[in-house]
């Protein structure tokens, strides 16, 4: 028993050398954190219209991968060696969004799954820039928002970008901005949804 536990094993490794799950993953991974969170035990109650559920953006083919965009002209795209999100950008930014709106309104915020549960407030739109252009050493985010309120108020849009200089083509510093500009983007929509 033991002796064919031990052949089957010699015979997976030469196996087991040739497989490959994915390239290389960086050392450490990149994210977006909020410059203020919703302390622990906060609770509201979504009443008449005033909960606000935040929808994931859609985003071009370039920002629908683990990766950070850079721009060198309007045509020529690249991604920023050794960087990667820890998930993709749409979801990261709908995060931040979210937190974001729950700190600086009243609102009870909800996501995509729980929007039955207190229909209200809609936030969606599209992530039109999520990366570094190089040509002017800038983070650019762009969101193109959509806003829904309850009752036939009408559907308003606006687009919102916010860009942060970056000292070097390298991922923490073009994290650290990103994060930055995301967090003004953030703050600038939940302003304008208000309450």
């Amino acid at each position: 028993m033991k002796l064919r536990a031990l052949i089957a094993t010699l015979a997976a490794l030469p196996l087991a050398a040739c497989l490959s799950f994915g390239g290389k993953v960086p050392d450490t991974l990149l994210t977006l954190t909020p410059t203020a969170a919703i302390p622990a035990g906060t609770a509201r109650v979504a009443r008449d219209g005033t909960a606000v559920t935040v929808i994931p953006p859609t985003v071009p083919q370039e920002l629908g991968v683990l990766r950070v965009p850079v721009h060198s002209s309007p045509t020529e795209l690249a991604y920023l060696k050794d960087a990667q999100w820890v998930e993709p950008p749409n979801r990261l930014f709908r995060n931040l969004l979210a937190e974001t709106i729950a700190v600086r309104t009243s609102h009870p915020v909800l996501d995509i799954r729980q929007s039955s549960l207190a229909p209200g407030i809609r936030v969606a739109g599209r992530l039109t820039n999520f990366g570094l252009d190089a040509s002017s050493m800038v983070a650019v985010i762009t969101y193109d928002a959509t806003l829904t309120r309850p009752n036939g108020a009408g559907v308003e849009t606006r687009r919102f970008e916010a860009k942060v200089p970056v000292p070097e083509a390298k991922p923490a510093p073009v994290a650290a901005a990103l994060n930055q500009a995301a967090n003004q983007v953030a703050q600038e929509v939940a302003d304008w949804i208000g309450g």
